[in-house]
């Protein structure tokens, strides 16, 4: 491709350096020189045609394997966000399903929370019931311990014969 530049550059600087005509725009150029330019040029060319046109196939193959490299880069970059979005609602899924366990956990806490309550409760009215029996038991006992206290005391001889004791 040079080679064709630097001949045409050749071409040019004749026809430029050309003695010109008087009052016209023409110029006596040496036909010879000029016809062996051109026909060195004419042999170049087809030469730089065929690597222009093998650039130009290559170029085509170059942009045709851009472009399936681009096809293939999707395709990937699709299946990659087929699996992200699935990763994505599985863990969606597993966080929900994570929060429906911890709310059927709480639910059931609080439930059992309030039979055990309600349990403990009852238990402490039967034994607060017991307690009262028990106490009222004890109570009675006391009285009449008392009460044989104060019996065995009007049961004792006295010591002074004007008292007499109360029978009993």
């Amino acid at each position: 491709m040079d080679a064709v530049i630097d001949k045409l550059e050749q071409i040019t600087s004749l026809v430029e350096d050309a003695r010109s005509m008087p009052l016209s725009a023409s110029c006596v150029v040496n036909r010879t020189e000029l016809l062996r330019l051109i026909n060195e040029l004419r042999l170049l060319l087809p030469k730089s045609l065929e690597k222009a046109k093998d650039v130009l196939d290559d170029r085509a193959g170059v942009v045709e394997e851009g472009r399936a490299e681009a096809a293939r880069i999707i395709e990937q970059a699709v299946q990659d966000r087929a699996v992200m979005l699935s990763q994505v609602v599985v863990i969606q899924e597993a966080e929900a399903e994570a929060a429906r366990i911890q709310d059927e956990a709480r639910t059931s806490a609080d439930s059992m929370r309030v039979e055990v309550e309600d349990y403990v409760d009852g238990k402490l009215a039967n034994f607060e019931v017991v307690l009262g029996k028990t106490l009222s038991a004890v109570e009675r006992g006391r009285s009449k311990l008392a009460g044989r206290h104060e019996l065995d005391a009007l049961r004792e001889p006295a010591e002074d014969p004007d008292e007499l004791p109360l029978p009993g």
